[in-house]
């Protein structure tokens, strides 16, 4: 994961919600149960450790499809169902190709998943960077938002009123092939921002929510500073009520990442991540440095504030 910080927020329109949303309120399931007690840091630390065990995964390794492989199984254990969204682009090394995970849940059991119910995007990168003279297994970057979405989407199916809405994307090709800049990097984000484009459903979207390197066992979350003003202030809220604040705070420059081309089309997206972390991009960023409670933590806050939103 290569970020490139700027020192200037550049677009104030991200300050505020998307009107074009259209959440409605759940009329069945369990309306009233605090899903997010239900979040387990264990479970989601074990997908970590599984998708750690598989090694370093870059785009285009068969490491990457085995992990490809254990991601569909686990979320359509839970009952979603699977698209690969796959596109080729060019990179400083050739063509390659691409492959988005994109997950929703059917209004019921045996039926197709509509793809016009979702009003929520939570997100993750499940590629690790290339390093040809190093192993690099990506633990936090990569593979721990990876995993925790996995186990987020396992909580989600225990309220299919609430899992209708959301769509879980897990992205290809975040890190960038050679160094990080306007074209290298960010290759499935970008790609599933346009077709949203293409297909008119950016529009249905209320928001999203980006997680990036959320394991660290010294959690501080980094939240750009140029979020989305009301997600940022709901995140802390919600982190409040959980009593889980101190964890949570307002990085020093904007960060560029996941989020900013789904912002870019017009659907407000926080990148909740942990920025400081001084294992990023080394081969120290192992499992040891991971911890199932800093998990959990990031897990209970998103489910508190994703119940409350819709």
């Amino acid at each position: 994961m290569k970020r490139r910080i700027f020192s200037v927020i550049t677009c104030g329109a991200l300050l505020v919600l998307s009107a074009c949303g259209r959440p409605a309120a759940s009329t069945h399931g369990p309306a009233s149960r605090e899903l997010w007690k239900d979040f387990s840091g264990d479970k989601a630390f074990e997908h970590v450790k599984q998708m750690v065990d598989i090694g370093p995964r870059p785009i285009g390794s068969p490491e990457l499809e085995k992990t490809r492989t254990y991601i569909i199984a686990n979320l359509e254990k839970s009952g979603w169902q699977v698209e690969r969204q796959k596109f080729t682009d060019d990179t400083p090394r050739g063509k390659i190709e691409f492959v988005n995970l994109i997950a929703r849940f059917p209004g019921k059991p045996g039926q197709v998943a509509s793809a016009v119910t979702q009003r929520v995007i939570v997100c993750s990168h499940y590629d690790t960077k290339i390093f040809d003279t190093v192993r690099f297994v990506g633990a936090s970057d990569g593979a721990s938002s990876s995993g925790a979405l996995i186990e987020l989407a396992r909580v989600l199916a225990l309220d299919p009123a609430l899992a209708e809405k959301i769509e879980l994307v897990f992205f290809d090709g975040e890190e960038a092939v050679v160094e990080f800049n306007e074209t290298d990097g960010l290759y499935g984000s970008r790609y599933y921002a346009r077709d949203l484009r293409a297909t008119r459903r950016a529009a249905q979207f209320k928001f999203g929510i980006l997680w990036d390197m959320i394991g660290d066992k010294n959690l501080t979350i980094t939240i750009p500073p140029d979020s989305p003003s009301r997600l940022a202030r709901g995140i802390f809220e919600a982190a409040d009520a959980l009593k889980v604040r101190e964890n949570f705070s307002f990085f020093g420059n904007p960060i560029l990442d996941d989020h900013t081309p789904l912002n870019s089309s017009f659907i407000p997206t926080i990148d909740l991540i942990d920025f400081d972390y001084p294992p990023w991009h080394t081969p120290e960023d192992t499992l040891d440095k991971l911890s199932p409670e800093s998990l959990r933590k990031v897990g209970q806050v998103t489910l508190f504030f994703l119940q409350k939103e819709l």
